[in-house]
């Protein structure tokens, strides 16, 4: 009986019956609820967050699709711009050519028909030059027939014989 009288069993024995009376208040239950209710919550914000991570993994991922195909799309774009550029420059270099042949021939043309026409011309001075010498001759020389004297009388006596 001396336990009676100790503190220590009266402190033990209320303690336990605190314990009771929290028991039968149903206070384990409300506690393990309120527990339970923070657990939930903090469990459902934990799976927001691995929804909301995934959600994020996945829009980056289809950002670097996205920017993958736009880089191979840029690619071919200059791929292609290279290819026209080298096909354009091709075509122009044949033109090129082309309008030089046409120009030279041209030139080939005009440079002829020049050298005919000099020619040509060079022919009709020659050719008028040597029939004013011609003329000039032939001037020169009836001039000299007419002033001579034998040829006078031989003239007249031709004359008297048809008439």
């Amino acid at each position: 009986m001396e336990m009676l009288q100790e503190a220590e069993f009266w402190v033990r024995v209320a303690l336990g019956v605190f314990f009771l009376i929290l028991i039968f208040a149903g206070v384990p239950g409300k506690l393990w609820k309120s527990w339970g209710a923070t657990g939930e919550a903090v469990r459902a914000e934990l799976d927001e967050a691995v929804r909301i991570r995934q959600e994020a993994t996945d829009l980056l991922n289809s950002i670097k699709a996205q920017r993958l195909a736009s880089e191979q799309k840029a690619r071919e774009l200059i791929a292609y711009a290279e290819e026209e550029a080298a096909r354009l420059a091709a075509e122009a270099r044949v033109k090129l050519e082309e309008t030089i042949k046409r120009r030279e021939e041209l030139a080939e043309r005009k440079i002829a028909q020049a050298e005919a026409n000099a020619a040509a011309d060079v022919k009709s001075a020659a050719a008028d030059l040597a029939a004013q010498l011609a003329e000039q001759v032939l001037l020169d020389q009836v001039a000299k027939a007419k002033t001579d004297a034998h040829a006078d009388k031989a003239i007249g006596q031709l004359e008297g014989r048809f008439n």
